[in-house]
């Protein structure tokens, strides 16, 4: 991975929690099953390694080529085509402990620094790589991903993040099983897509406003139930909460249910008025411990929940951060230890 322009852009540390005691038998697990080993040392892959401390991937101990801190645009090659991603690192960032990854996916006409700058997920204590989209159709160079019926006709996208998670795990110390994404309107709906095709590598998805096209991915059959959490404004005219039939999107309510039966979630919705225009609504008892959970913002609009700028026309609410809230939901998950594999990087980046 090759890098283009640096933007050092501070990022306040983020709260943190003890792991689950879950993480800790499973890295015990790994010790005794002998795939535990020093720091440093590879699997058979030579993707990943594993300590005491957990997985650590290949890049641990490596150069990352930009600091703590900053924002960088670098670029990789995906399926023959030249690709970009915004690629910010945390504070405090060292190769010589595995951090988790928080993919980002912008939405149609804007870009990974759009993203970035009215997000807040810089913020957060992981490695955030802002995707960029390719060209679209319909009026206009708007960027865009698979999924959706403006999508650029053979550009794989889901190639796409697999290259990019190699090349992650390849140049940077990171965790590969708290691998998490997020994304607005359209990324978001991609988002839903990799929850379906990627649930080996996506341990969680938190879709902000998404477009829930689907465009050529009818159906949805995760390897393992996969933890989700859903923001959607009620007064969203450009993606409606409701749905509209004629252009092929859900009612968003239609989309999480999709999602609570495919996870077996025995219980909830539990109701709760986070605040005086927020209602969330959570599913528990789910397979997996894969939980449900769908965050409305009552008259919100197309936007960020706490945007720091401009992120979409229609009221946005300051009640919530999205980043914080979905940080929270997301930084306890891990994929399972089973679901690691091999995942070469050989031509992956420039």
């Amino acid at each position: 991975m090759s890098t283009t322009t640096a933007s050092p852009r501070p990022a306040p540390p983020g709260r943190r929690r003890p792991g689950r005691r879950a993480a800790l038998l499973a890295a015990l697990a790994l010790a005794v099953s002998g795939l535990a080993g020093p720091v440093g040392a590879t699997t058979a892959s030579a993707t990943t390694a594993s300590t005491a401390s957990g997985l650590r991937s290949a890049g641990c101990g490596t150069d990352p080529g930009q600091e703590p801190g900053s924002s960088v645009l670098r670029t990789l090659t995906s399926d023959g085509r030249g690709r970009t991603v915004q690629l910010h690192l945390p504070d405090g960032y060292r190769s010589d402990r595995a951090w988790p990854v928080v993919l980002v996916f912008h939405g149609r006409g804007n870009t990974g620094a759009g993203t970035e700058a009215f997000s807040g997920l810089d913020a957060l204590p992981a490695i955030v790589a802002y995707g960029n989209g390719v060209v679209g159709t319909g009026d206009g160079d708007r960027q865009a991903w698979e999924g959706a019926p403006y999508a650029a006709p053979g550009v794989d996208d889901v190639a796409y993040t697999n290259d990019l998670l190699d090349t992650l795990e390849r140049d940077l110390c990171v965790d590969p099983r708290r691998v998490y994404a997020t994304g607005k309107s359209n990324g978001a709906g991609f988002t839903g897509i990799l929850a379906c095709e990627l649930s080996d590598r996506i341990a969680a998805i938190a879709p902000v406003a998404a477009a829930f096209y689907g465009t050529g991915h009818p159906d949805c059959e995760p390897a393992r139930p996969v933890p989700v959490i859903d923001f959607h404004g009620t007064d969203d005219v450009t993606i409606p909460y409701a749905g509209d039939a004629d252009r092929g999107l859900p009612a968003i309510q239609d989309w999480v249910g999709g999602w609570v039966a495919r996870n077996g979630c025995a219980t909830g919705p539990d109701v709760e008025r986070t605040a005086f225009d927020v209602t969330t609504s959570r599913w528990t008892g789910c397979d997996r411990g894969a939980e449900v959970t769908h965050v409305a913002v009552l008259g919100g609009g197309h936007t960020w929940p706490g945007e720091d700028s401009y992120s979409g026309g229609g009221y946005a609410t300051h009640s919530i951060e999205a980043h914080e809230v979905l940080w929270e939901f997301l930084r306890d998950e891990r994929l399972p230890v089973r679901f690691l594999r091999s995942h070469g990087t050989e031509g992956a980046a420039s």
